[in-house]
């Protein structure tokens, strides 16, 4: 779909005229890649400065899309023909960002909706936001090994349903066939809606008392972390968003205002969400990987039907040590004879409900079952089960990076490609996370090995029985 900019030279009076206060700065473009930012014009600033106040009518939230919606009734009939997808901040966010594009693709007076400050703040993003949504076949291949593989296949599929949905519930409105969906008259496409998505995953903040949303003007500053990051966003007592240097922070002219868009994201969801890894970061931080239940097992089925967490556990750093987390992993290592067995109950309106019980405990959560798990005589074996298959699990991610780096790092090294260095950044910083906790898992294997309770019971296994009373 068509789209109209207008240039960030012309930001600050878009702003003035709809009420954001600027204190001392100003957004302009910057000389490296990052594109724009917010840079200091006064001599000094500090003491908690003010630096930015944006008021509450144009913080772009859940709550103000359906105060648009009211006076825009083409807004409103899309809102409502998704059903529950606009209930969330991203999915009427997304909606909201979408129906200014659409205004403002259309020429002359043949406009669709209603314009309102917002229409022209979309003019200033970017028409590129380089996620990996928008890398190439070619390109993704660079990722086979990192945990961005996997994430980014899930998002796309993602995406793809969404799309879809939106489609099949806007078709039979009329405006909606002829702007969008129509062979002839249509222009809307699924890179459109990648676009949206980035605009939206990119710029959204976690702004106190509002929740997921994103801010004109402050959502301009770029990513700094840890003692580097000058400036907080939060909300004042008015309800206005506002931008504050942080306590004990001295700028001069020409230093840039930086926020923090996460300390604690890992190297994956950084290049995953902002499309890049921060210079200074030393560390993938954290993963996920992904796990899936043998299929020798018999109760595989039923632990899928249960499972309420995602199939996987992440690993992450805690000081200088790996520690990981994640209830599927348990689900996967016990089994009946462990003491695990479900239930298939009719209800009094006779629907059949799957019931779950660790010996005679019934979860209804499966957290619950890492606590059972603890409190059993058998701990020390079902945590050295859980290891096992963690550190087998991180074996078979070390192979694939492995397998694919030759084909990867044949590439020129020296390559100006923004995404090809990102890509080979995330894989050197998770092959290091990797390989530190495969390291640690096979100590903490090695300790679990020495467990009386673990001696007793594979010496038990191995002469082919098992006490009744002792390991029913």
């Amino acid at each position: 779909m068509r789209r109209e900019y207008l240039p960030i030279t012309a930001l600050r009076t878009w702003a003035e005229l709809n009420g954001i206060q600027y204190n001392g700065i100003a957004t302009e473009h910057l000389s490296d890649k990052r594109g724009c930012g917010i840079l200091t014009k006064a001599e000094s600033l500090d003491n908690k400065a003010i630096l930015l106040m944006v008021p509450s009518h144009l913080v772009l939230s859940l709550e103000n899309v359906w105060i648009f919606a009211k006076s825009g009734q083409h807004l409103k009939e899309v809102l409502d023909a998704v059903g529950d997808y606009s209930r969330s901040a991203r999915g009427a966010i997304l909606i909201f960002l979408l129906m200014q594009i659409t205004h403002n693709a259309a020429l002359g007076s043949d406009k669709i909706g209603v314009s309102n400050p917002l229409t022209d703040y979309v003019k200033f993003l970017p028409p590129k936001v380089p996620l990996p949504t928008f890398w190439t076949e070619e390109e993704r291949a660079w990722l086979v090994g990192t945990s961005l593989e996997a994430a980014l296949d899930a998002k796309l599929k993602s995406l793809d349903r969404e799309f879809t949905h939106l489609q099949t519930s806007t078709a039979s409105i009329a405006w909606c066939q002829r702007y969008w969906w129509s062979t002839e008259t249509g222009s809307l496409s699924f890179d459109d809606w990648k676009q949206v998505d980035a605009m939206y995953r990119s710029r959204a903040l976690d702004l106190p008392g509002t929740g997921h949303a994103m801010v004109p003007a402050i959502d301009m500053a770029n990513h700094a972390s840890g003692d580097a990051t000058v400036a907080l966003y939060d909300t004042n007592p008015d309800g206005n968003a506002v931008l504050v240097l942080r306590d004990g922070k001295t700028l001069k002219a020409r230093d840039e205002v930086t926020i923090t868009y996460g300390d604690g994201k890992g190297a994956c969801e950084m290049l995953f969400s902002y499309g890049f890894i921060e210079e200074t970061m030393a560390s993938a931080r954290e993963l996920f990987l992904d796990l899936d239940i043998p299929d020798d097992d018999p109760l595989k089925l039923a632990k899928k039907a249960v499972a309420k967490s995602a199939p996987g556990f992440k690993l992450f750093l805690e000081g200088e040590s790996i520690e990981w987390e994640g209830d599927f992993v348990w689900l996967v290592c016990v089994n009946e004879e462990d003491g695990l067995n479900f239930r298939l109950l009719q209800t009094i309106d006779g629907e059949k409900e799957l019931q779950v019980f660790w010996k005679d405990n019934e979860m209804h959560d499966m957290s619950q079952l890492r606590v059972l798990l603890e409190e059993d005589r058998l701990w020390d074996m079902f945590h050295l089960r859980a290891i096992a298959t963690l550190q087998g699990r991180i074996e078979q991610q070390l192979l694939a990076l492995e397998g694919s780096k030759d084909d990867v790092e044949s590439l020129d090294s020296e390559s100006e490609h923004d995404a090809y260095r990102a890509a080979l950044r995330l894989r050197r910083l998770e092959e290091t996370l990797l390989l530190q906790a495969y390291e640690e898992f096979e100590h903490n294997k090695n300790d679990l090995a020495q467990s009386k309770v673990v001696q007793d019971y594979l010496g038990n296994a191995n002469r082919g029985y098992l006490d009744e009373d002792d390991f029913s």
